[in-house]
């Protein structure tokens, strides 16, 4: 079964277990008169809700890409889950202000056996659900699960919460629905909020775990011609689907044939191994110059002065001409275009006849 199948199927099992919970947490609040309880079944239907966003927005992300799409859809999910958040956000609300009330004006709760019955069977089964689903969410990099997983796990604990809070009631005759359901919601909005900007960040972009990375580029300087790998850049357009670049330094003496050969290999091999489809530049490395190893000597030198430097590469000395060039990776936040002018000025000062091109980098990957 294709991974979207498995999350369609998830959330079906999600909505039939939630329905069953609303009609019976209904039930449950209408005859004791509980706010609370009545609120754990708006909040269920939340959930059904949120597994029904879920499952059209796993349909639209998969979706073939078109021309309009070339990289595909599935940068959809990551906006189904900013709308779960949302609800999310929305319930911990009304919860919130439906508490307040209670508290401002408490009213008489008549609990039964059969209603603190149905609210300890929901906490059973929305435990089991919330940590089943996560877990399926987390197993197919679904954001979507994760977050309907995640409030299906808070679910369990206001249910939780509800039946304590009877259990009070009906031992010192202490009404604290109020009290519990405002801390709840409390609870309720601190997880939409963090969901949110889980969305938020897949939607923007972050910076590529540090272990992926370095993994990739261990893999492209496996290969005995490449002398480093640089300027690593992934794009994720959905959980399935990434694009990316990288910068390879090899000898200037090498072919177009033999470079062709080279970057082949080398995007075949890391679609293979970690199934992200990669494209590769060339940046050239004089073989065996004395003078041009002697100029970059120095300038290793020179950066030793500026921490904010992280990374030196590209580095290159054009034969027949006075032209050096060469890549700086500058610390987030530093003045780069400061830096950069205070290095070409000592540059010029040591060499007069040379003229350096000194392109700036982005900090993108470990």
């Amino acid at each position: 079964m294709d991974r979207s199948k498995q999350i369609v199927r998830v959330s079906l099992i999600g909505i039939l277990a939630n329905m069953l919970l609303v009609a019976g947490k209904a039930f449950a609040g209408f005859v004791t008169g509980s706010i609370a309880i009545i609120l754990d079944a708006l909040n269920n239907l939340s959930d059904a809700l949120s597994s029904v966003i879920t499952i059209v927005g796993t349909k639209l992300a998969g979706r073939a890409p078109d021309r309009k799409h070339p990289f595909g859809h599935g940068r959809i999910e990551h906006i189904t889950s900013l709308i779960i958040a949302v609800i999310v956000l929305l319930a911990g609300a009304s919860a919130f202000r439906e508490s307040v009330e209670k508290i401002l004006h408490p009213s008489e709760v008549n609990y039964t056996a059969v209603s603190l019955i149905i609210v300890a069977v929901a906490v059973i089964v929305k435990f089991i659900l919330g940590r089943w689903v996560k877990k399926r969410g987390e197993t197919l990099h679904s954001e979507s699960l994760i977050a309907s997983g995640t409030d299906a796990f808070f679910d369990s604990i206001i249910s939780l919460t509800t039946l304590i809070a009877a259990g009070i009631s009906l031992i010192w005759h202490i009404n604290l629905e109020g009290y519990l359901g405002a801390v709840i919601s409390v609870v309720i909005v601190k997880a939409g909020i963090e969901i949110l900007m889980e969305s938020l960040n897949g939607i923007i972009g972050t910076r590529v775990d540090g272990e992926v990375s370095l993994a990739i580029k261990e893999k492209v300087t496996s290969f005995p011609e490449v002398h480093g790998a640089y300027d690593l850049i992934l794009h994720h357009y959905g959980p399935e689907k990434i694009i990316g670049s990288v910068h390879i330094e090899v000898d200037d003496d090498m072919t177009a044939r033999e470079i062709h050969h080279l970057t082949r290999k080398i995007m075949e091999t890391i679609y293979a191994e970690f199934g992200i489809i990669i494209t590769v530049g060339v940046y050239a490395s004089n073989s065996g110059d004395e003078e041009t190893l002697a100029i970059k000597a120095e300038v290793e030198e020179i950066l030793k002065a500026y921490p904010q430097v992280l990374q030196l590469h590209g580095f290159y000395s054009e034969p027949g001409t006075d032209r050096v060039t060469f890549d700086l990776v500058i610390a987030f936040g530093s003045d780069a275009a400061g830096i950069i002018e205070e290095i070409k000025s000592k540059l010029a000062e040591r060499y007069p006849d040379k003229s350096f091109d000194i392109i700036l980098d982005s900090d993108f990957t470990d």
